[in-house]
């Protein structure tokens, strides 16, 4: 179970403003991944916060709308499917990661960071499992669940033949036959092999020939999401 140690050794050290970050889709085939920050007020504490893949939807619904009424400060920021084909899933959760941090309406001094680390000049400490060892991060792997599930199922209205109020775009076996049956959709992650081997035509298939060589720093993107 997470707790506030982590957090409580940075206020040690002398930080002051310390926000735990995370990441939502990862590992999915189709939309954006999530990734939220979430700076705790350590007067408002929040009973129950844990790592959102153990905790049940209406759970992290209940959750997420604590954390926006009480933490001193939240963000949710994405990478898209076109960017996430275009550098890697894992550079584009560091790069939603630190929208959602340069979107936090306090400058945090301190980053509690779900096992990875974040191209920003913050003093930052991943911790791998961090969601189930730091209230800060458990909290930002709720909201960007969350949020990414509402996503979902908007585009489920969109998609409806791929199930994606359920699968939240991950890999089960209805999305799966339904690739196979439809072929991706243009949100679909074509650097993801079961996407691009259920591609019926050779312009869809096209679509992903490889990452490209880094040759210049990503350029920023605007808001994807519009957050209070």
């Amino acid at each position: 179970m997470p707790s506030s140690c982590y957090e409580r050794a940075a206020r040690r050290a002398g930080y002051r403003t310390i926000a735990g970050v995370d990441e939502a889709g990862r590992g999915a085939l189709f939309g954006p991944v999530f990734a939220a920050a979430v700076v705790l007020d350590p007067a408002r504490p929040i009973r129950g916060l844990d790592d959102s893949k153990q905790l049940a939807p209406a759970r992290r619904e209940v959750l997420a709308q604590r954390i926006r009424e009480r933490a001193l400060a939240w963000a949710v920021a994405g990478s898209d499917a076109f960017e996430i084909d275009r550098v890697n899933i894992l550079e584009a959760s560091r790069i939603a990661m630190r929208r959602s941090i340069e979107k936090l309406a306090l400058r945090c001094d301190y980053l509690l960071i779900d096992a990875i680390k974040v191209d920003l000049p913050i003093p930052q400490r991943p911790l791998i499992h961090g969601d189930s060892l730091s209230f800060s991060i458990a909290a930002a792997s709720i909201l960007a669940k969350v949020e990414r599930d509402h996503a979902l199922h908007f585009w489920d209205q969109v998609f409806p033949e791929f199930g994606f109020a359920r699968n939240k775009g991950y890999g089960t076996a209805y999305h799966l036959t339904a690739l196979d049956h439809q072929g991706p959709t243009a949100l679909h992650r074509y650097s993801f092999a079961p996407v691009r081997n259920a591609a019926k035509f050779a312009h869809q298939r096209d679509q992903w020939s490889g990452y490209p060589a880094r040759t210049a720093p990503i350029s920023p993107q605007g808001e994807l999401f519009a957050c209070p």
